[in-house]
């Protein structure tokens, strides 16, 4: 009777249940809105649970001094509710207690000793040498477009270009980018599934493919280096030791499905903003120069990445709430971003908006690796279908969101022009 209980139990236990409830994948600012006027720090229940539990932030300065407070880690696995529950949490938090750690889920000094190296090949001058390839790119992928009058704008444009670009700055063939854009967004989908539930229908084979894929890449490389960042991860490991083989592979692994998941989606979420506020749409065509805050307003608006999770080390206060060592604290980007506290008349989308001290690629340490990439990609690639279909519309109102809260984005976005 006792482990029937205890499986119950375990069974109630969903990170992201907030975030779940009728219209939030739809409308999450209006879920948003309503948790901050609860409370801004707010303490989720979990049933059957006594120990450190999980607490929600929904406001601008909160979310905001989390992402920066060294108190709170990015280990999931500090958390006992998360060691409570590990066989039943998504595979690369599992793959963590075997060493496959990343960066999303190191803290310093592995963090800083990692991201230094990596970070060589996301300076913003060799962001920028990147413009003329990534039109080129833009303009390859979109010219079949123009006949038929339609196009589904995530599987014609916002899901190939990142792929295509993020797989020849790492050293993976381009060619393979549908084959592992799949094993990506499988293995994406896992993320944000706590629903405990359901474990039956769980299907970890995404991550699995996706790291024997770069297991034989990398293999490749150290036999015949090219001039490649997993090349350059290899030396950097075999003349001073700055990456273990585990790292080295789950590092490769966040690069490949960070670089293209996340700028899919700013893509997408984008373009659908725009079209649904056509005065906005028009506003931009006829000021290109507005591209470079509109794109800013775009990711605080609906950002690819809607929330991440922090540890408590330490017994800590936050916003006035007493958490708990070992705690888990959901840092909700998303909500922060339409916090009313902090942006005028959140819920409207005003491509000119300044100052717009959005949080939509984090802060602090964490801050987006690639978010100059992301923003170079989704700017040409946004210009570019406001340019070319003037006449562009829906094909449904209703576009249909992939089911995972956290990496928010659309599974197709059909359109006509």
């Amino acid at each position: 009777m006792a482990t029937t209980e205890k499986i119950e139990t375990r069974q109630e236990f969903d990170l992201f249940r907030p975030l779940r409830s009728s219209g939030a994948l739809e409308n999450p600012a209006a879920i948003y809105g309503l948790l901050r006027t609860v409370q801004p720090v707010l303490e989720m229940p979990v049933d059957g649970w006594d120990g450190p539990g999980i607490w929600f932030l929904t406001g601008h300065a909160e979310v905001n001094s989390a992402l920066r407070d060294n108190r709170l880690s990015v280990d999931r696995l500090r958390a006992p509710l998360i060691q409570e529950n590990l066989d039943r949490l998504p595979a690369f938090i599992q793959q963590s207690t075997e060493g496959v750690v990343s960066m999303l889920t190191m803290d310093a000094p592995d963090h800083t000793r990692v991201r230094k190296l990596v970070n060589k090949a996301f300076t913003p001058r060799r962001i920028e040498k990147l413009r003329g390839h990534v039109k080129i790119i833009v303009d390859e992928l979109l010219a079949p477009m123009a006949s038929p009058g339609e196009m589904d704008v995530i599987e014609d444009l916002a899901a190939p270009l990142p792929a295509i670009v993020i797989a020849e700055l790492l050293g993976v063939p381009a060619e393979d980018h549908r084959m592992f854009k799949t094993w990506a967004s499988e293995a994406v989908a896992s993320f944000g599934n706590n629903n405990l539930g359901d474990l039956e229908s769980r299907d970890t084979s995404g991550i699995e493919n996706l790291l024997a894929y770069l297991a034989g890449i990398i293999a490749q490389r150290r036999q015949e280096p090219r001039d490649d960042l997993i090349s350059a991860m290899i030396l950097a490991q075999e003349e001073s030791d700055a990456l273990t083989d585990r790292e080295l592979l789950a590092t490769s692994n966040l690069i490949l499905i960070a670089g293209h998941e996340t700028t899919t989606n700013l893509i997408g979420n984008g373009l659908l903003a725009l079209m649904r506020e056509p005065t906005e749409m028009a506003r931009l065509r006829e000021n290109p120069d507005l591209l470079p805050t509109a794109v800013e307003e775009l990711l605080r608006f609906d950002g690819p990445v809607q929330a991440t999770v922090r540890v408590a080390t330490e017994d800590l206060e936050i916003g006035g709430q007493q958490i708990a060592e070992g705690s888990l604290i959901l840092v909700s980007i998303g909500a922060a971003n339409h916090d009313p506290m902090v942006f005028e008349e959140p819920e409207r989308l005003d491509l000119g908006r300044d100052p717009n001290p959005h949080l939509g690629f984090g802060f602090g340490a964490h801050f987006c690796l690639g978010a100059g990439l992301a923003r170079l990609e989704g700017s040409i690639a946004l210009q570019a279908l406001v340019e070319r279909f003037p006449q562009m519309r829906l094909a449904t109102e209703h576009p249909k969101y992939r089911p995972n809260p956290i990496l928010r984005g659309l599974e197709a976005l059909p359109v006509k022009f």
